[in-house]
């Protein structure tokens, strides 16, 4: 699987980006994906994961961005996409999609994803 997001940059407090997520040899909808990020110094954390047990994608948001940040997929482009609203200094880190093959979001804060892309930067500046 090859995975490639991008989107990020540099936006002012309050702001708007969104994110996408392009996949070859890799069925965006057929598996659960996720959104990371790392922020300098810090440790990589989990921001949204979109599963793919029914029909319906049942969603998951870290508490950070719940409210703020939407997390889907456009199965027609085999896309995946974080839409991030009212964006804070905070949200500055270099995001990153994964996914493991898995078809839940079960632990999917935990650090067992295999499969990364290369990351996008998004710098909020206050």
């Amino acid at each position: 699987v090859q995975l490639q997001a991008s989107g990020g940059g540099l936006v002012q407090a309050g702001g708007s980006l969104r994110l996408s997520c392009a996949a070859s040899m890799f069925d965006m909808d057929y598996y659960a994906v996720g959104w990371f990020r790392q922020a300098p110094g810090k440790e990589r954390e989990g921001v949204s994961c979109i599963d793919s047990t029914s029909s319906n994608d049942i969603t998951y948001y870290a508490d950070a961005v719940k409210g703020r940040f939407a997390i889907f997929r456009d199965k027609a482009e085999n896309m995946l996409y974080l839409q991030m609203n009212s964006l804070k200094p905070e949200d500055t880190a270099v995001y990153y999609c994964a996914t493991d093959y898995q078809y839940d979001c079960n632990n999917w804060q935990s650090d067992y994803w295999s499969q990364w892309g290369q990351g996008t930067l998004v710098t909020v500046s206050s």
